[in-house]
């Protein structure tokens, strides 16, 4: 792990609850808004890549999303649907700033990151309900946002893994979107099986067990213990006819046997799978390159995955 990783591990040990602990959600989530708007947050989180534009729309029934373009690159371009992660619970498309437009420069591509609806207040399946919609309401509207149709790909990180996963599922079971890829960056897949990962980080950096659990939770609310493979995309009946994949996980991280044997369930079903295990990375790295050093080569590797498969 780097020093600077290091560093901020300890740092966020210190001012940072859990969410377990967390009795004002509202509050929480404001404070997090505001470390990112900051001039520290911003060297933490990175910034929005400077040969790319960003504008803010609204889709569907209401939601908001952020899109990024490559500036000076004509269109129709293809698409790269993105949903951010925050355990069902927080977060937002600005969070993903980074990532999204350094794609979007890199692939040549229009990343679309929408927001969705929050647990508790809105629990399982508000968050599958409002990510299909927004995919959807893309394909529609795709001559207005100059994006290619036939382009599709999906991307998220953590609980927006879990959610670009489901959707891959949704689109083949309903006969369309037809999606050309999707990026999971280290996914939830799987929400109470307890993998060798979990014990190995169970207090690592940024994401703990006890954090999992209680995002779980939170998220499932009176459904917890469902086995709705739109809860947990690993328990689909059948993985087979997904499009290829590039999984990557975190060394330091609980959620790495999610990723992993995720990979295993679409190799086993005749999917292709790229995959890559970070080493030194903590979860959300991909989200934090001002403390992640391996994160611009993650960033690196989606973009060479996307222009092979986008």
């Amino acid at each position: 792990m780097a020093p600077r990783t290091r560093l901020f591990a300890r740092l966020m040990r210190l001012v940072e609850k859990g969410i377990e602990e967390v009795e004002d959600l509202p509050a929480h989530r404001a404070k997090r808004v505001r470390l990112q708007r900051s001039a520290v947050g911003q060297r933490i989180f990175g910034r929005v890549h400077a040969h790319a534009t960003q504008q803010e729309i609204t889709i569907g029934s209401g939601s908001r999303a952020l899109v990024h373009r490559p500036t000076g690159v004509a269109g129709p371009l293809p698409c790269v649907v993105n949903f951010h992660g925050g355990g069902w619970v927080q977060g937002n498309p600005e969070q993903s700033g980074w990532l999204a437009s350094g794609v979007a420069v890199g692939a040549r591509a229009v990343v679309i990151s929408p927001s969705y609806r929050l647990a508790p207040d809105a629990p399982f399946p508000a968050g599958v309900e409002d990510c299909w919609d927004a995919l959807t309401w893309v394909v529609d509207h795709a001559d207005e946002l100059g994006v290619d149709p036939s382009r599709i790909s999906l991307m998220g990180d953590s609980a927006g893994g879990n959610l670009a996963a489901v959707m891959t599922l949704l689109a083949r079971d309903a006969g369309g979107p037809e999606i050309r890829s999707q990026v999971l960056v280290y996914p939830g897949v799987e929400m109470y099986d307890r993998w060798p990962s979990e014990d190995r980080n169970a207090e690592a950096p940024v994401l703990t067990s006890r954090n999992m659990r209680a995002y779980v939770r939170l998220y499932l609310d009176a459904q917890h213990g469902t086995e709705d493979f739109r809860a947990s995309p690993i328990r689909a009946a059948s993985h087979a006819g997904l499009p290829k994949a590039f999984i990557l996980t975190a060394e330091h991280d609980p959620l790495l046997d999610n990723g992993s044997r995720y990979r295993d369930a679409l190799v086993e079903a005749g999917v292709p799978v790229r995959y890559v295990e970070y080493e030194g990375a903590i979860h959300g790295f991909l989200s934090l390159p001002g403390v992640v050093p391996v994160a611009r080569r993650a960033l690196d590797d989606i973009v060479d995955f996307l222009r092979a498969t986008a």
